[in-house]
């Protein structure tokens, strides 16, 4: 059964994605958690950027850093891990903006009979940084993102 991810603007500042991964919560937690899997779902196939490189000190208070390169040029994403509590919800800061531009990012995974419902929440600092976000077409991987984890979740030994 194939399932769509659902994006919801739930207010001035928060943006909600959601989707059923076909499979277990604890092997969504490791592919979000685990480099070695992250690095093979995280960005959308159809955009023109490569994730060169994913750390995570998966922990409350660890660091996590992003490198990605897009047409000769590298970005880094950065941020802090406020709450993890496997397999259930991760927690963390997204700080590459600078002071007063954080956004913080709560992933819950609910297990339902072999299926997990993903959701994924950004709660920008204001109505403008969420406007902007939208406008610049950085809210539109996840759907393709997450199907992709689809992918991968099904095709590792459950």
């Amino acid at each position: 059964m194939k399932t769509q991810a659902v994006v919801e603007r739930k207010s001035d500042r928060e943006l909600v994605v959601s989707r059923t991964i076909n499979g277990p919560a604890r092997l969504v937690f490791d592919a979000w958690t685990r480099s070695e899997l992250f690095t093979r779902w995280w960005v959308p196939k159809s955009f023109p950027i490569t994730l060169r490189s994913h750390e995570a000190d998966v922990r409350v208070g660890g660091k996590y850093r992003l490198v990605f390169s897009a047409g000769g040029q590298t970005m880094e994403f950065f941020g802090t891990y406020l709450e993890v509590t496997p397999p259930t919800r991760l927690v963390w800061t997204n700080d590459e903006g600078g002071e007063g531009t954080t956004v913080v990012t709560t992933v819950t995974f609910e297990e339902k009979a072999g299926k997990t419902l993903l959701t994924m929440h950004d709660l920008h600092p204001s109505k403008q940084a969420l406007d902007e976000a939208i406008a610049s077409g950085s809210t539109s991987g996840p759907p393709e993102s997450f199907a992709q984890l689809d992918e991968l979740i099904t095709s590792l030994p459950q």
